[in-house]
């Protein structure tokens, strides 16, 4: 007895001990609550979810991002992007000045430099993005820079890789950085023969056994590839065949992504973040250099853009921050298509006041989710958005996996990150936001070509739903904040 005892008030202390710590290390009420309900309600198993999922990396800052340790240098590259962005803005259209805030918001919470004479190209799915991938590693020169959260011992997986090794035989300098857990198919195979052939392949936070939830909790969703300092390709299309969506296949899921290819200055911040996560993974001291930074001002451009990044490395949210920013701007239409929506409070506050305000908002979500528990606490939201004026539209084609933001025909928001808490504070996430009209007109285009494979949710059916649908919705938002 005496031993059950002392069991007793161990597990006690400990349970007060995980409750202090998520109370002091935890910044949302909510996430706190509901880490506090599984600690207290979930016997052990609600500690060892906290500790391998919930703890707060960016209050202990997974790594530092800068690639510059002399401080004296540190501030004059900062007043430099600072210059550069102010001289830029001077050159923005008239009816673009109504995003100033957001271009300071950037600045400030990321030092993401705010740049001119940008290429945009939209690329719709794997069957646009790999013919235009392939032929710019191609002629790749000096260097190609690659991270990817899935990448897949494929067809495209092999065809990217034979490039790659072509190219390292030839000089060029190579570098990959893989998600451990994303890309673990490519662990065996794939990655020792680019390895032998020169490249030099990283994993992005290697999974141990001994960290094996923590580390798959914080992954690197970003899709980036930067080619010889010049132009870079990001977006929601990972490397993987599920993409290329092939005529006459009927057994294959349809894929609707969207991916951008960028020539011009906007690519700089993309290469920053790629050697911050470079040395980071590879622990190696890259050091930035002239050929890293090679976009040329003149390239039948005139795109302006910015990049919005944040992680465990980052002091805030900063892609939540810039959707909220964006969202609180738009003065006429508001157009968003993400896979995966679980706004949690501030985002779905900032949605029901664009609708509230006039503006015209619509959401396109997947018809079918790869996963029930997201989608439905998602769901869990509808109502309050449909009840403030918010259009929503499930795609009924097959699995969309975009994640774009258009608001009034002007902005334009294209990456990695989808609306939900993982994305905002878990994972390594990257978008572009671009202040152009023709991009934004473009995107608009396509997103209601989207809606005719959509079918609109009817706000009165929806209400009017029987109580055994409604209730597992209600019962995931609560969890929402842990997903």
């Amino acid at each position: 007895m005496s031993w059950i005892l002392l069991l007793e008030i161990a597990y006690t202390l400990i349970v007060i001990a995980t409750c202090l710590r998520i109370i002091y290390d935890t910044n949302s009420t909510s996430k706190t609550l509901a880490y506090l309900m599984l600690t207290v309600f979930v016997p052990i198993l609600g500690i060892i979810i906290y500790f391998c999922v919930g703890m707060n990396y960016r209050k202990r800052k997974l790594y530092s991002k800068k690639i510059v340790n002399n401080e004296l240098m540190q501030r004059h590259i900062k007043k430099q992007i600072f210059r550069e962005s102010e001289k830029t803005w001077n050159t923005v259209p008239a009816e673009l000045h109504k995003y100033q805030k957001l271009v300071k918001l950037l600045l400030n919470d990321g030092m993401s430099n705010l740049s001119g004479n940008n290429r945009i190209e939209i690329l719709k799915n794997g069957e646009e993005k790999f013919p235009a991938v392939l032929e710019a590693l191609r002629e790749a020169k000096h260097h190609i820079h690659i991270e990817y959260y899935i990448y897949e011992d494929d067809m495209i997986g092999n065809q990217i890789k034979d490039i790659l090794i072509e190219k390292a035989r030839a000089g060029v300098q190579v570098r990959l950085i893989y998600d451990d857990f994303g890309s673990s198919s490519i662990r065996k195979k794939v990655v020792p023969e680019l390895i032998d052939a020169g490249v030099q392949a990283y994993p992005f936070y290697k999974i141990l056994f001994i960290a094996l939830a923590n580390r798959i909790n914080y992954r690197n969703h970003r899709k980036i590839i930067v080619i010889d300092g010049r132009m870079a390709f990001t977006g929601g299309i990972n490397v993987s065949d599920r993409y290329i969506n092939s005529p006459g296949r009927r057994d294959q899921l349809y894929w609707r992504d969207t991916h951008v290819k960028i020539t011009g200055p906007g690519i700089y911040y993309l290469q920053y973040l790629f050697i911050c996560d470079w040395n980071f993974c590879a622990d190696q001291g890259l050091i930035p250099q002239r050929d890293f930074f090679l976009a040329e001002q003149e390239n039948g451009g005139n795109a302006i853009m910015q990049i919005a990044a944040s992680g465990p490395d980052s002091d805030n949210p900063t892609i939540l921050l810039s959707l909220i920013q964006a969202i609180g701007m738009a003065e006429k239409e508001i157009l968003i298509t993400t896979p995966y929506f679980i706004p949690g409070e501030s985002l779905l506050d900032a949605l029901v006041v664009a609708a509230l305000s006039g503006v015209k908002v619509v959401l396109l979500v997947p018809g079918k989710s790869d996963s029930r528990m997201v989608s439905a606490a998602g769901k869990s939201y509808y109502g309050d958005l449909m009840s403030a004026g918010v259009e929503i539209y499930e795609y009924q084609k097959g699995f969309i996996h975009a994640k774009t933001m258009v608001s009034d025909q002007q902005l334009s928001v294209i990456g990695t990150a989808n609306m939900d808490n993982r994305s905002f504070e878990l994972n390594f996430e990257v978008n572009s936001v671009i202040y152009d009209s023709h991009t934004a007109q473009e995107m608009t285009k396509i997103f209601y070509e989207d809606l005719k494979d959509a079918q609109k949710i009817n706000p009165e059916e929806w209400e009017k739903r029987p109580l055994y649908k409604q209730f597992p919705e209600k019962l995931s938002r609560l969890f929402s904040p842990l997903m």
